[in-house]
């Protein structure tokens, strides 16, 4: 079973870099036997994208369910429920922010100038003006959090109301009685780990839908995208490092009065795992014990902390979804009013809780988020080329928040021995 979580990246790097050999070398007007290369590459990557979106109802929706309804039920809940939200929403807000900084300041969309077929653009504009109209763009947004019909919205994956669905049922169903809680729950928990297989099914090809998507810009772009590329790359690294290195630290020095050069020390074992794996839950146990016996914190508030804030806490991830949504619509020319602005923050913070800690599983978020401001799904084919190393940084970040997010919690409840003696143990 650790195999199988432990992948290595080799075969999506190497698709990648065919994908733009090849697409570039074909352009997008050769054909084979009268088949145009373009088109097979273009239906073969949105196959790859409908399998993608095919779990996003289930699978977010299960995973709030699953985890509001878990942690509503614990009996210490309460008063450190209510401080690790407070640090889950505020370092995940933290992050959004400045990844949204720096993509408005570099505009890598812009800055590339990846050209965008005219059909698509005028179609992602009408998207976003019929999704999205300027003077009733707060007021359809607030109509969405509260559907009147949730069948229909969970068939229109109409994704505000889904969340907010599901946030109210998960709690709902702690609070109810046991035994049907525990059916519930057991129900929705079966549905999500279902939802991770379909999941894991879908990633093992991977490769053969990022070569479908990557080969299908570069035959239209050519060589010059990779600029916009690189720009892409740049923003989210920059972010991610910002809030790693400068948000956090600034967090643990001045709320938690610990230094942050000790705790960078004691979680470097579990950060190394988290980068060569990709993967929050992998991670898991190694973030637990290094939580526990390199940085100090007490048995009782580092197993509640760190399970919980890997399902829920996701600051790296929604970095990453808020400045590849605004890429998008850099890259197709539309300006993203002040309102949207806000709506892709508010869809990076909810929907960062629903994501699976697994590899790449940001891009089901990111569709949701495309989705919600009106710009064409196959908008990920712009970025997916460097989606996987970025995959590998961004949850070394959400590992990281989560381990600050327990030594901030456990300062609070005066545990003063936090980071402040010699570490306990190594990890393997």
């Amino acid at each position: 079973m650790p195999k199988k979580k432990h992948k290595r990246p080799w075969p999506v790097f190497i698709a990648i870099v065919l994908a733009m050999i090849v697409g570039t070398l074909l352009g997008k007007n050769q054909t084979l036997f009268g088949i145009s290369f373009y088109s097979v590459f273009d239906v073969f990557g949105n196959i790859f994208l409908n399998a993608l979106t095919l779990v996003v109802v289930p699978l977010v929706s299960s995973s709030i369910i699953t985890g509001i309804a878990r942690i509503g039920g614990e009996q210490s809940f309460g008063r450190l429920g209510l401080k690790m939200f407070a640090f889950y929403l505020g370092t995940s807000l933290i992050a959004i922010l400045i990844g949204l900084f720096f993509v408005n300041m570099i505009h890598p969309g812009v800055a590339g100038s990846m050209p965008i077929e005219p059909d698509q653009h005028q179609t992602a504009v009408a998207q976003l003006q019929t999704n999205m109209p300027q003077s009733q763009a707060l007021v359809n947004v607030l109509m969405q959090i509260v559907p009147s019909n949730i069948v229909a919205a969970f068939s229109q994956t109409q994704m505000l109301g889904l969340i907010f669905f599901s946030l109210l049922f998960g709690y709902a169903v702690s609070k109810i009685d046991p035994h049907p809680s525990s059916i519930l729950q057991g129900f929705w928990q079966g549905v999500f780990q279902a939802m991770i297989k379909i999941t894991h099914m879908v990633m093992k090809f991977l490769p053969y839908g990022v070569f479908c998507l990557v080969a299908k810009v570069f035959m239209t772009t050519g060589l010059q995208s990779l600029g916009s590329l690189a720009l892409f790359f740049l923003t989210v690294i920059l972010g991610l490092a910002t809030f790693m290195f400068i948000g956090l630290s600034i967090l643990l020095k001045m709320v938690g009065r610990v230094k942050p050069m000790r705790h960078l020390k004691a979680m470097s074992p579990a950060l190394v795992t988290a980068f060569s794996t990709s993967s929050s839950s992998a991670t898991l146990p190694i973030t637990i014990d290094c939580v526990e016996k390199r940085a100090g914190v007490s048995n009782r508030i580092c197993s509640l902390v760190i399970p919980l804030g890997t399902s829920i806490n996701m600051s790296g991830s929604a970095l990453y979804e808020c400045v590849a949504a605004m890429f998008v619509a850099q890259v197709y020319g539309i300006e993203i009013s002040i309102v949207t602005q806000f709506l892709v923050v508010f869809m990076a913070l909810i929907t960062s809780i629903g994501v699976a800690g697994i590899p790449s599983a940001s891009l089901v978020a990111i569709l949701v988020i495309l989705k919600v401001i009106g710009l064409p799904p196959e908008g990920i084919g712009l970025f997916i080329a460097v989606d996987r190393l970025l995959d590998m940084c961004r949850t070394t970040v959400n590992v990281y928040s989560d381990s600050c997010c327990a030594v901030l919690v456990a300062r609070s409840e005066g545990e003063d021995e936090v980071l402040t003696r010699e570490l306990v143990s190594d990890v393997d």
